[in-house]
C-alpha cells in the first residue's frame, strides 16, 4: 500500500510501526478461499514484516499460516 523506509536499523517498537498499513491484498475473495498460505521471508529479526503480512491473511479468512525463512538475525538493540 506504501513504501517504507528501511528497517535494518530500527528497533521491534519501530519495525513495528513502520509497517502499520503497509500491506494490503488486491484480491481478498480469492485469497479468502485458501486454506493455508505459507509466508516466505528470506531474514527474520523480530517478526515484525511476517505479523504485519499474517494479519492482513488472517483478516482475509485464511485459516492457516506458515512462516519459512532462511536466515535469523539477533533482534537490534
Amino acid at each position: 500500500m506504501r513504501a517504507t523506509p528501511e528497517q535494518s536499523a530500527l528497533n521491534a517498537a519501530l519495525r513495528r510501526d513502520n509497517l502499520h498499513g503497509a500491506f494490503a491484498l488486491t484480491d481478498a475473495r480469492a485469497v479468502a478461499r485458501c486454506r493455508h498460505v505459507a509466508l516466505v521471508d528470506d531474514v527474520l529479526t523480530t517478526g515484525a514484516t511476517a505479523a504485519a503480512i499474517a494479519r492482513v491473511f488472517q483478516a482475509a479468512g485464511v485459516p492457516r499460516l506458515s512462516l519459512w525463512t532462511v536466515a535469523f538475525t539477533p533482534p537490534p538493540d
